[in-house]
């Protein structure tokens, strides 16, 4: 059989399982059996198990279930009570202040935990009956609150970042400086549009009444960012002042969300426990995707698929910058029916090699890779932070009128990902600025 029709063979599979409500971990994993002893009979599951060995081996990925356990820790502190109430004393009352002070606070807590999840459903918890209650236009609120907190897979540490790195073997501190300038763009972008859409309808975005003359009501907001900052420097100044790994800076960091529960009183056997459950879960979870989609990977990589593939790719008769969209607009088609990380596995070590051999920076692809995963984060059908957020969203909040409200900052994602496609600098300044 041709590569060409294996390669329909397994898409094939891959769909009908899916289709039949097979988990994406056991669909992959299936498939990669399978296609081993159809080519190389019962020696070829050694081949599906030493791929998964040597990936589930790297050093790097440690550092995922210490951030997960990190953001769950920050998560039951009241951190993101403490920000949102220092950014209301802080950050002044003009059109649209408090969908402005959210994306501040989402920017926050990206740079503490790097899990887009549980910052959506902090966000939503928070912030959203608080925009409600001061008469904000429900979609904006909505959009707000799921772009915001989608920021955490651009803004380090981000875990996405994480994977891509370990997958396309390039440096994590370089990925992290390179997702900064990008993040913080899109956040002010969607800064701008509040603003404007306030500005020009201030029934859409009402100025909050508060009395931010009170100075010790300014010293107590104050004293709130201390603690968020030192959570962000305990990780990323350790990781750029060569202290420490990206992974031995997780374990830093966690120790830093412990000490600050601690030193909020909220510190307890069931917060540890109920802590150490989730991160269990969802690490459980990503370990199952890692599995299949690996040993998927590497089955197909032994019989000549990446190399079929990636010749494909780089015999089109195409400008490089018009491959790379495809590339884009392929991982974009996969979302609609896939989890990222299993994306990442399958794609990153077709795609890497082809915009290495184009002259392009890995690095630079990693932070557009990153992106489209962010957009993919709020695009319907499947959307993972529209349904992170209706799970805890008020009941008359409805998943069409989220999927209806997130439109506009898809768009404005976009734009994002396009000024850094024909701007590469504004990912690589940063990391060739403190490589000097």
């Amino acid at each position: 059989m041709s590569i060409a029709f294996v390669t329909v063979l397994i898409v094939l599979a891959l769909l009908a399982l899916m289709v039949l409500g097979t988990p994406l971990g056991v669909a992959t994993l299936l498939v990669s059996v399978v296609t081993s002893l159809i080519y190389f009979g019962p020696p070829g599951l050694f081949l599906v198990s030493s791929n998964v060995y040597h990936v589930l081996e790297n050093y790097s990925l440690v550092a995922v279930p210490l951030f997960v356990f990190m953001a769950g820790i920050l998560e039951r502190s009241g951190i993101a009570e403490s920000l949102f109430d220092a950014m209301a004393e802080l950050g002044g009352n003009f059109p649209g202040s408090l969908g402005i002070q959210t994306c501040v606070v989402a920017v926050f807590l990206a740079a503490m935990s790097g899990i887009m999840g549980g910052e959506i459903v902090m966000l939503g918890m928070i912030a959203l009956p608080h925009m409600f209650r001061l008469g904000y236009d429900r979609r904006l609120s909505i959009g707000i609150i799921c772009a915001a907190g989608a920021l955490a897979t651009l803004i380090p540490p981000s875990i996405v970042m994480i994977i891509y790195g370990v997958t396309a073997n390039v440096s994590i501190s370089d990925l992290f400086l390179g997702g900064t300038g990008p993040g913080l763009m899109l956040a002010g972008i969607y800064m701008i549009y509040i603003y404007t859409r306030a500005r020009l309808d201030p029934t859409l975005a009402p100025v909050a009444v508060h009395n931010t003359d009170v100075p010790h009501r300014k010293f107590t907001a104050m004293k709130n960012l201390i603690a968020p900052l030192f959570v962000i420097t305990s990780v990323m100044g350790t990781i750029y002042s060569g202290i420490a790994s990206v992974t031995e800076a997780a374990a830093i960091g966690a120790c830093a969300a412990i000490l600050v529960a601690l030193l909020r009183k909220r510190l307890s056997y069931g917060m540890i426990r109920d802590t150490f459950r989730q991160t269990v879960l969802t690490v459980g979870s990503v370990v199952w995707l890692v599995l299949g989609a690996v040993s998927l990977v590497g089955i197909y990589n032994i019989i000549g698929g990446s190399r079929f593939l990636q010749g494909v790719l780089e015999g089109l008769d195409w400008h490089p910058i018009l491959v790379i969209l495809l590339m884009m607009a392929i991982v974009f088609v996969l979302g609609t029916f896939m989890e990222w990380i299993a994306i990442v596995f399958i794609t990153v070590p077709i795609f890497a090699p082809v915009v290495v051999a184009f002259g392009y920076d890995p690095i630079w692809f990693g932070v557009l890779f990153a992106m489209n995963i962010q957009i993919y984060y709020l695009s319907p059908p499947f959307g993972p932070a529209c349904f992170f957020l209706k799970s805890v969203a008020p009941p008359d909040v409805t998943l069409q009128e989220i999927f209806a409200s997130v439109w506009p900052f898809v768009l404005m994602q976009i734009v994002g990902l396009l000024l850094v496609l024909f701007f590469p600098q504004i990912a690589l300044f940063i990391p060739e600025m403190l490589s000097r």
